[in-house]
């Protein structure tokens, strides 16, 4: 709708515009959902890699769906497109069955796959144009090609292109028909940090369009910049669905408080870290508390414990800023400051976080 102009300046929108909101919000939660999916099943040589799953995403909506190597996202999402059949279970996508897929149907979906088969020997601004003649209204190659920073690229050969840019062209045929819906499997793989940046923003114009997204990812910064609401599947199933800002529930609550007395760094995982900070601050006769740090778990912390959750793993602690050493040294509280044994007894149950650490500084 929007990238209907000539000049890349009017991509940008307002914060405030309505199309903004929609985009922002997931659009209008009154209609029909882009993707339903019910009791969905894949099996492969007798072993199923997509357990009876159950997902539905709204329309203009931003959906991350997260998991590691051979959790059967990819299964899933090739279904979703139509390119792999199912052995059980209803799906509709923009209201039509993929597995029954029509030339008007495809053109209402736009798919950046892990791996294309984009013309080697046509330059960037060639392949770009040849594509458009498959959609009724394109969008500009112009725009395209610099709104995935391929401008200085536009008369490179495909074959002469490094990984990223290839991907970077990827994108933009995904993109290049205005599709209803938006397949990102893995988008920014490849990418170095700029063009990362420029896919994110391209994302966001497509989401204040109103455009439907389904990613695939690995980078939890991404999902959690990008996504409305964020999935994570293992082992063919899904784990939790939530908004992404409220997704981990409980996991959430904990935080970590570490700060510094002399050589010893200390850690204590807790619900209330600001009546913890009090305490210390009540010890501590010039008022300065070395080095502290409050440490909220982030969407990798949350979602990693649940994949510990779903393999049976030990409850591993979350701090990834931990460096490698010897195993933390207990010291009383008459020693260290922290509070006593007794004191943190009600703080179990926070996400992969040690009761009380103490260790030599390095």
């Amino acid at each position: 709708m929007l990238l209907n102009t000539v000049s890349t300046k009017r991509w940008t929108l307002e914060p405030n515009s309505r199309l903004f909101r929609a985009g922002r919000t997931g659009g209008d939660r009154g209609r029909m959902p882009a993707i339903e999916i019910s009791a969905l099943r894949k099996t492969y040589d007798g072993r199923t890699v997509v357990h009876d799953l159950d997902l539905a995403i709204e329309a203009g909506e931003c959906f991350a769906l997260l998991g590691p190597n051979g959790a059967g996202k990819t299964t899933t999402v090739e279904i979703l497109e139509g390119f792999r059949s199912r052995d059980g279970g209803h799906v509709a996508v923009l209201g039509h069955d993929p597995a029954k897929p029509d030339r008007r149907w495809r053109s209402r979906i736009g798919v950046v796959a892990q791996t294309t088969g984009a013309a080697l020997d046509l330059g960037v601004a060639e392949t770009i144009r040849h594509f458009a003649a498959y959609h009724g209204a394109p969008r500009p190659a112009d725009e395209l090609i610099e709104a995935v920073g391929l401008t200085e690229k536009a008369g490179t050969r495909v074959a002469d292109l490094s990984g990223g840019q290839r991907r970077r062209l990827d994108v933009a045929l995904g993109v290049q028909g205005r599709p209803e819906l938006l397949f990102l499997d893995e988008p920014t793989t490849g990418l170095d940090p700029q063009g990362r940046r420029q896919l994110w923003e391209l994302v966001t114009r497509l989401r204040a369009e109103g455009t439907t997204i389904l990613l695939t990812t690995h980078y939890l910064d991404e999902a959690a910049k990008l996504s409305d609401r964020v999935g994570v599947i293992a082992h063919g199933r899904l784990l939790e669905v939530a908004p992404t800002a409220e997704f981990g529930g409980d996991l959430r609550a904990g935080a970590t408080v570490r700060w510094r007395t002399g050589g010893l760094v200390h850690e204590v995982a807790t619900r209330t870290p600001t009546a913890l900070v009090r305490d210390l601050l009540a010890e501590t006769p010039d008022g300065e508390i070395e080095d502290l740090e409050i440490r909220r778990p982030t969407l990798e912390d949350i979602y990693l414990e649940l994949l510990a959750t779903a393999d049976g793993d030990t409850v591993r602690p979350a701090a990834s800023d931990r460096e490698p050493g010897p195993p933390p040294q207990s010291s009383s509280p008459s020693q260290s400051g922290l509070p006593a044994e007794s004191e943190l007894a009600s703080e179990s149950g926070l996400p992969r976080q040690p009761r009380t650490a103490t260790r030599s500084w390095s």
